[in-house]
């Protein structure tokens, strides 16, 4: 069978320049994988993954960033930058710090990974810092010190961040309000029909509050109420 005959060819027929790929920065590596933990989680990350959402080889990474843990600890701190620290209330310490941890709640259910990593490694980037400098600024002035002053900063952020990581485990299994009613509406009858056996959660138990957002900042300020007790008068 004959050959087909060739195209016309010369290189002058060619781009006087192929447009290359725009090199690799740390900046951009860093949002690709903040883009590849919202779509798959931590489960999901690899640097093959990452390397194909930018185009890029596996190798190439590696250049930029020492190894995967060594990424994940500068995604931590870039999305810990989207707390505000500027811009917020200046006057009471627990207007300060309830405006705070009400950030870091959104923050956290924007990003679903985020409690997971952030209780593993130490966070110690610099968004990281800044943000921790100004609660422990907060809670000095307030009055605490020493082991008083690190158990509330324990209390209160670890109260954000398993709030939003069990917020977020719900909402990832329960992701139609239908039928989450329609379960709590459920949940409440049965420990009524059951009220012989458990007569204090029939009458108290108020499962069919799913207001999120309102049983956060109540609780928030139910810490606060026992901080503030404890720097007497």
């Amino acid at each position: 069978m004959p050959r087909p005959p060739k195209r016309p060819h010369a290189v002058w027929f060619e781009p006087s320049e192929r447009p290359r790929r725009p090199r690799l920065s740390r900046e951009r590596i860093v949002a690709a994988a903040v883009e590849l933990l919202d779509a798959e989680g931590e489960s999901g990350f690899s640097m093959r993954r990452l390397a194909a959402r930018l185009g890029s080889g596996v190798m190439s990474l590696y250049e930029y960033v020492g190894s995967r843990e060594d990424l994940l600890d500068l995604t931590v701190d870039h999305v810990m930058g989207e707390v505000r620290i500027d811009g917020g209330p200046e006057g009471p310490w627990r207007e300060v710090l309830a405006w705070q941890l009400t950030q870091s709640r959104e923050v956290m259910r924007h990003h679903p990974w985020l409690p997971g990593l952030v209780a593993t490694r130490p966070v110690l980037g610099p968004n990281a810092l800044a943000r921790s400098e100004l609660f422990y600024g907060t809670l000095t002035r307030a009055g605490l010190r020493g082991p008083r002053l690190i158990a509330a900063v324990g209390t209160l952020v670890y109260y954000a961040q398993g709030y939003a990581a069990a917020e977020n485990a719900w909402r990832a299994w329960l992701r139609d309000p239908a039928d989450e009613s329609e379960l709590r509406r459920q949940a409440m009858e049965y420990v009524a029909e059951r009220a012989e056996l458990y007569p204090t959660l029939t009458a108290q138990a108020q499962l069919d509050i799913d207001d999120f957002e309102g049983q956060f900042l109540l609780g928030l300020e139910t810490i606060l109420d026992g901080i503030e007790a404890s720097l007497g008068p």
